[in-house]
């Protein structure tokens, strides 16, 4: 499937975490390092505090679509607050499985997309919800920072 390269979304929603199961914590802005990740989030801080840390992936940020939590919803009655998927940046109108490979603007910062994220059952053992088979091709997208800058909710994401 071909995507247009004309599309245009938005930033909804940043969350970081200092450590693996602790909370996210929402911010209105962020600031994200090239090769590094965001200020603040576990990933970027050059230790093994996430899950995966040890999976050779490139995680400097992470993206998820509210398309996937409405859809959750919407088809089966399941509520998934932008503050329980773990991932850092939660977007609209952004086509993210066809992003792998792609480059594209949040703001003024430029982000690739890397490998889809694999939903697992850590997300329904932090959530309590049973969630993970649901979330199969839909749970996001891993990405390496290009080009590192501040981003503030409501940001333009647009393809390169």
């Amino acid at each position: 499937m071909t995507v247009s390269a004309h599309w245009q979304g938005r930033l909804l929603h940043i969350h970081t975490t200092p450590k693996a199961r602790a909370p996210m914590v929402a911010h209105s802005s962020a600031d994200l390092v090239a090769g590094v990740g965001i200020e603040g989030d576990r990933y970027a801080q050059g230790i093994d505090t996430g899950t995966y840390s040890a999976f050779p992936d490139v995680r400097e940020v992470t993206l998820i679509e509210v398309e996937t939590l409405e859809a959750l919803l919407r088809d089966h009655g399941i509520t998934l607050d932008p503050s329980e998927h773990r991932r850092n940046l939660t977007t609209r109108d952004v086509p993210l499985n066809h992003l792998v490979g792609r480059r594209f603007k949040v703001g003024d910062v430029v982000l690739e997309g890397g490998r889809l994220n694999t939903p697992c059952r850590y997300i329904d053992m932090i959530t309590g919800k049973t969630i993970d088979k649901l979330l199969t091709h839909r749970s996001g997208l891993n990405c390496r920072i290009i080009t590192g800058g501040s981003i503030t909710t409501g940001a333009v994401i647009t393809p390169l």
